[in-house]
């Protein structure tokens, strides 16, 4: 197996990435990549030594500082000061998987040679990811617009031995850590601290963990709906595909091809009904789930060109000969994609609940809340009041983000994105909706106890056994947070393959 994952001008693919961080890969610059990275700071190291005039962000100021010439020998201290100036995050401590994606996408977008950037410096960037040595990066501050500056100012600073990192689990200063692995402090050259702190890293980093936890969920939905639908003693009909091919959004086909492959050979889906229609959280769950997949394929497609991209400011184009101060930092694609998303993600719990609320109404021969003896058992009564209260929680964070915006830098930024404030709202939201999907699954398995001796399908069988060799079947009341607990454990651990994920 290829251990080592070479950074260089090929497409950078979700999949490749959810390859290297499943098989924990090391990356590396390609040749390629070293010679656009050199080719670029040589042509700005002598345009710097052989022009005077002003070119913003190297030897100006930032922001509404714009028109503040700086001298040659202090362009290096401009450099620092902006990476430390600018490192006011606060708040919770960003996750370490998506710091270390930060650190991966920040290296890919300066491996094209449009940044100007010394390769020491990159190079210093990867000896962080290969190590495991994650700067300390804090959740509020940035507003999505001039990149994410505060976030990416704090995934900066350990280059020059300021600030903190996690490392073995620990924090550690930067100072100290560099010491251990025998690394001298970077010293920045001109437009590097630039280059370092404008970009979207922080959003791309939020939005490939999102996506590739969000088509897990995807796929667990459909299949614990699959579950609850045969608990249910719903109708396998409205999943035919003549219904869905004269309504051909493509999300809906999948998802009603899905749920039948899950359901082949069941027992139960193929037994006669005496019901006509089953409610829409069951009857409409292709229609539901579908829509929320074609929302994955837009968001997907938005974060792959972002990944792929040069977003720092301004832009180096060695070959012609120009250094042009443009907007690509902007994180107005990022925010709108992840407000999107966070509607989307929510609605897959929106139905959920709605399951798990007709599986503990006493309906279809199943006990009420799905224990023997209730009144003195309150069974599975209060995981659906957990699971209300989570979707009500989502329906607040999924209003969009990107609709706000507020001046900032004395009106030179005057129109930000809000991407950021998405970006973490989308984490919260995705992260709740496993856990929704976690109670619909505690509620199906229990559910289709009842339905013994008949069986659903053998896929879903083969799941339950293994489902409940962690959590039995509940024969009266207990603690049931620790079952919620291990069922959330169980799906986060349940492996899919990659062709499955993103199919």
């Amino acid at each position: 197996m290829d251990t080592t994952h070479f950074i260089s001008s090929e497409v950078l693919e979700l999949s490749t990435i959810n390859t290297i961080i499943f098989q924990n890969k090391k990356i590396a610059l390609s040749k390629e990549a070293i010679d656009k990275i050199e080719r670029c700071r040589n042509y700005l190291d002598d345009k710097i030594k052989n022009q005077d005039q002003p070119i913003y962000g190297i030897n100006t100021g930032f922001g509404s500082l714009c028109d503040v010439k700086i001298s040659k020998d202090k362009l290096t201290h401009l450099q620092e000061n902006l990476v430390m100036s600018h490192a006011c995050g606060v708040g919770a401590r960003v996750p370490d998987q998506i710091v270390k994606l930060m650190l991966l996408l920040k290296v890919q977008s300066l491996s094209y040679g449009h940044s100007g950037v010394q390769l020491k410096t990159v190079e210093r960037l990867i000896d962080f990811y290969n190590n495991d040595v994650l700067p300390v990066v804090f959740t509020k501050g940035s507003l999505g617009a001039s990149g994410d500056l505060a976030p990416l100012a704090h995934l900066a600073l350990p280059l020059i031995a300021r600030g903190e990192v996690m490392y073995k689990g620990e924090i550690y200063e930067s100072g100290e850590i560099l010491k251990k692995f025998d690394w001298k402090p970077i010293q920045l050259q001109s437009k590097e601290g630039l280059a370092l702190l404008n970009g979207t890293q922080f959003m791309s980093a939020y939005g490939v963990h999102l996506l590739i936890k969000s088509y897990k969920l995807s796929y667990f939905a459909d299949f614990i709906a699959s579950i609850s639908l045969d608990a249910f003693n719903g109708r396998i009909e409205p999943f035919n595909e003549l219904v869905h091919f004269v309504r051909p959004h493509k999300g809906q086909i999948k998802t009603a091809e899905r749920i039948r492959a899950f359901l082949e050979h069941s027992e139960l889906i193929a037994q006669e009904k005496s019901h006509v229609q089953d409610p829409y959280s069951f009857r409409c769950i292709p229609q539901v789930h579908g829509a929320s997949k074609d929302t994955l394929e837009f968001v997907h497609k938005v974060f792959k060109t972002e990944i792929n991209a040069v977003t720092d400011n301004p832009n180096i184009f060695v070959g012609e000969d120009e250094i042009i101060s443009g907007g690509n930092f902007h994180g107005q694609p990022l925010a709108l994609a992840f407000d999107y998303l966070k509607i989307a993600m929510s609605e897959l719990g929106n139905i959920s609940e709605r399951r798990i609320y007709q599986l503990v109404s006493g309906l279809r021969g199943l006990p009420t809340f799905l224990v023997d003896n209730p009144g003195l058992n309150s069974g599975f009564m209060i995981p659906q009041y957990t699971a209300a209260s989570i979707v009500s929680a989502n329906k607040q964070l999924a209003t969009p983000a990107s609709v706000d915006s507020i001046v900032s830098s004395n009106g030179q930024e005057d129109h930000v994105s809000m991407g950021a404030n998405a970006a973490t709202q989308c984490y919260e939201i995705i992260y709740n909706i496993e856990r929704i999907l976690s109670i619909e699954l505690l509620n199906a398995s229990q559910a289709i106890f009842f339905r013994q001796p008949q069986k659903s399908s053998p896929l879903i069988e083969s799941f339950l056994d293994s489902y409940r060799e962690e959590v039995p079947f509940v024969t009266e009341d207990q603690v049931f947070y620790k079952l919620i607990k291990k069922t959330l454990h169980f799906i986060d651990e349940f492996y899919i393959e990659n062709e499955l994920l993103f199919d």
